[in-house]
């Protein structure tokens, strides 16, 4: 790894929230079990790692009994230039879908375009790019 990646305990939703991001971002997503891992401390269905690589990666679980779970405050995960206007574009879209848009996806007084928004499942995404040369 050459860089940090952020680890999300989710509230029991990391299968649904994992794949949400897969279908959007694409990469590879795999998934294990409290079972697979013969973990006790919460159901035996629920994520205990989930990790999606690709051009963007994120890693998760469930979160076991007594765990807190994500809460985004103060940070964003940042996909500035990060791809093609019109695949950003696509992505911001998607993430708000059942989300909340922070800021519009447009441009800015400053001449970049950039928005935020919080997805429906909590994390909060910082999405932009400069205009092209």
């Amino acid at each position: 790894m050459s860089a940090p990646q952020l680890y999300v305990t989710f509230p029991g939703t990391a299968r649904e929230a994992l794949s949400f991001y897969a279908e959007i971002f694409g990469g590879e997503l795999s998934l294990y079990t409290f079972e697979d891992f013969s973990r006790t401390d919460g159901p035996s269905d629920a994520i205990a790692h989930g990790v999606l690589s690709g051009v963007v990666s994120l890693s998760g679980s469930d979160a076991a009994t007594g765990d807190k779970t994500v809460r985004m405050e103060g940070a964003m995960l940042s996909l500035l230039g990060a791809a093609e206007p019109d695949v950003l574009h696509h992505w911001f879209d998607k993430l708000a879908d059942g989300g909340r848009i922070l800021d519009p996806l447009s441009p800015k007084p400053w001449g970049a375009s950039d928005g935020q928004v919080v997805d429906r499942h909590g994390l909060h995404w910082l999405i932009g790019y400069e205009p092209a040369a």
